[in-house]
């Protein structure tokens, strides 16, 4: 049933969507489950639920034996899912997550990260998720089907990018299945899609992982130009590197594995120590 039909049976209020908050709300409840069926492949840890509106992922997430809390931001969504979950009012949040401690949520325990996740800052909360990778050994949910293609895509493919590597270095991707335009409310210009993360067991990439990251995005910010080029915002011009590895150099970003970006980063690291 469309869960905004079967609201309107009940009798129950509903959330307005707000546009500033980049809310665009499920309203298939087939879809619903099966997102929410998508953390059953990471067991036995309590689940964190972003974004929860009206709570149409919520009312299958609270039926799995784990502990569930869901972090909002909206306050007509928080008094709506405090009136409708009673049992879960105690692990009803209502806060910013990007502005969250997350060593908190569950006392410092691992747990799952789940969502109908905002389009327009999915991307930060994919970066957070990296930052606290530690707490986070499995991540699930929707997001704008043309970033769930870049988080999945591999090397040499257009959609690889930024995303593509700093999650890759750290995660096992899976994209699941794509979700139509219809089934929201409002209903989005463009497609959705439900992605998995899955913590690949790398500890350490082995190199200057702050380096790491400004390499990729530096690189990327130029996407069409050789390494050698793009890289002289890090690297002086007259820097050994570009001698050593003259012929890497020639390559652009999108060629290179997660694993190459480790290698150039080490590199990079030596002849900025040598300086």
């Amino acid at each position: 049933m469309n869960y905004e039909l079967f609201c309107i049976f009940v009798g129950m209020k509903q959330v307005r969507p707000k546009k500033k908050l980049g809310q665009h709300f499920l309203t298939d409840l087939s879809i619903a489950r099966a997102i929410a069926d998508t953390v059953d492949a990471c067991p036995d840890i309590p689940v964190l639920e972003v974004g929860p509106g009206m709570g149409v992922m919520t009312q299958f997430l609270v039926e799995k034996p784990r502990q569930l809390k869901v972090v909002e931001i909206d306050r007509e969504s928080v008094a709506y899912l405090n009136e409708h979950f009673p049992h879960l009012r105690e692990n009803i949040l209502g806060e910013d997550f990007l502005r969250m401690d997350l060593h908190r949520v569950f006392d410092g325990k691992r747990f799952l990260l789940t969502g109908n996740y905002p389009y327009d800052i999915s991307s930060q909360i994919f970066f957070k998720m990296i930052d606290n990778k530690d707490l986070i050994p499995c991540c699930t949910g929707m997001i704008q089907r043309e970033v769930a293609e870049r988080i999945a895509s591999a090397p040499g493919t257009k959609a690889y990018g930024i995303l593509s590597v700093m999650i890759q270095a750290w995660y096992d991707v899976e994209y699941l299945f794509t979700v139509d335009e219809h089934v929201f409310n409002p209903p989005p210009k463009v497609k959705s899609a439900v992605i998995r993360m899955t913590r690949n067991g790398v500890e350490s990439l082995g190199c200057d992982e702050q380096l790491f990251r400004r390499i990729v995005k530096t690189v990327f910010g130029q996407r069409r130009k050789m390494l050698r080029v793009s890289l002289r915002q890090i690297v002086d011009a007259d820097s050994p590197l570009y001698v050593e590895h003259a012929d890497f150099l020639t390559m652009r970003p999108e060629q290179l594995s997660v694993q190459q970006f480790v290698e150039l980063t080490k590199w990079v690291e030596n002849s900025l120590v040598v300086k």
